[in-house]
């Protein structure tokens, strides 16, 4: 052994390692290009193009928000490659699950949206009719109206959408005018006028009055008014439905209206009161995003409110009322 190789018996090793580092740290760069063009070429395709196993895992990204598990993920990833699946049916399993429905809140910020979600709710809940009369249900830039785009699932003969000329809404209720065509459902028409005349209907002559956010902005006199008329034009089992904001639960959120054009809300007592004083008989009484523990105690929690969307038996906590009712019938 030469005297240099016994002054430094650790020069091998450290040589040996030193050329290793030299030639993995050009690997690992290549590597990490590698990995980068990868994900610059996933990010560019759209989510039929992914790979089975990217599609997986972006449907449990963004449906669930967290990463896929184990069996499903292999599971699911194989049922692509045969074709079990497609891409669009691990979307809708997702969807359809237990777990997408009850533990995936929908955050504060997004109120708006869970009530929307919860009055299609109510909507598709809603009993078939042939005749309809829809008070305030003008959309602001779809002839179809409000209450075909919530989702009512049944065909009609017609639908009567009754609102106000555009010129005479609320600033942010303007809308183009629109005239009679077809939907999906059936023929919608448009009476422009205000929703305590409904003179254009004759006696019994319509199965269903739907009141959607409408009744409160109007007062509560003229309200009145317009659920005689609805009586009125209503076939004897006919059916009244109203969704409005709930006023107990809009006063602990704010002393003032939560709308500038709102000229009452009504508690679920009062709003009872008013549609049984018309004629009705009351058949059910739920509300729109529940409020949860916290609205018992008389506090506003926009977080529960949001995440808690859907129909509920606990009217009185929630943020918006859900009431159907029905003329009786003679005798």
């Amino acid at each position: 052994m030469r005297a240099t190789e016994q002054a430094d018996p650790g020069g091998n090793a450290m040589g040996a390692l030193g050329g290793v580092v030299d030639r993995v740290g050009p690997l690992v760069a290549r590597l990490e290009r590698k990995a980068r063009r990868e994900a610059t070429r996933l990010a560019a395709l759209s989510f039929d193009e992914l790979p089975p196993h990217e599609a997986v895992r972006l449907a449990y990204n963004v449906l669930l928000r967290r990463e896929p598990d184990e069996p499903a993920w292999s599971e699911l990833t194989v049922a692509l490659v045969t074709g079990a699946l497609t891409r669009a049916d691990v979307v809708d399993g997702i969807r359809c699950s237990g777990e997408y429905r009850t533990q995936v809140p929908v955050g504060p910020a997004s109120l708006h949206s869970s009530l929307h979600a919860s009055r299609c709710e109510f909507i598709i809940g809603l009993p078939p009719a042939r005749r309809i009369v829809d008070l305030g249900g003008g959309h602001t830039i779809d002839a179809r109206g409000a209450l075909v785009l919530l989702g009512y699932p049944y065909d009609f003969e017609e639908l009567v959408v009754v609102d106000l000329p555009p010129d005479d809404r609320h600033p942010l209720y303007r809308s183009e005018q629109f005239g009679a065509g077809e939907s999906e459902r059936g023929r919608v028409r448009y009476e422009y006028r205000s929703m305590a005349d409904l003179s254009f209907a004759e006696d019994g002559s319509v199965d269903l009055v739907y009141s959607g956010q409408s009744i409160e902005h109007v007062p509560e006199d003229v309200g009145d008014t317009v659920l005689r008329e609805a009586f009125r034009i209503l076939e004897p089992g006919g059916y009244l439905a109203i969704d409005t904001p709930n006023g107990a639960v809009c006063r602990m959120q704010q002393e003032a209206f939560i709308d500038p054009d709102h000229k009452v809300e009504y508690t679920l007592d009062a709003l009872r009161t008013k549609v049984s004083a018309a004629g009705f008989e009351v058949l059910t009484e739920r509300g729109l995003n529940w409020g949860g523990p916290a609205a018992g105690r008389g506090e506003f929690d926009p977080a529960a409110l949001a995440a808690n969307h859907g129909v509920y038996f606990d009217a009185e906590r929630c943020y918006l009322l859900a009431l159907v009712c029905c003329k009786p019938l003679p005798g």
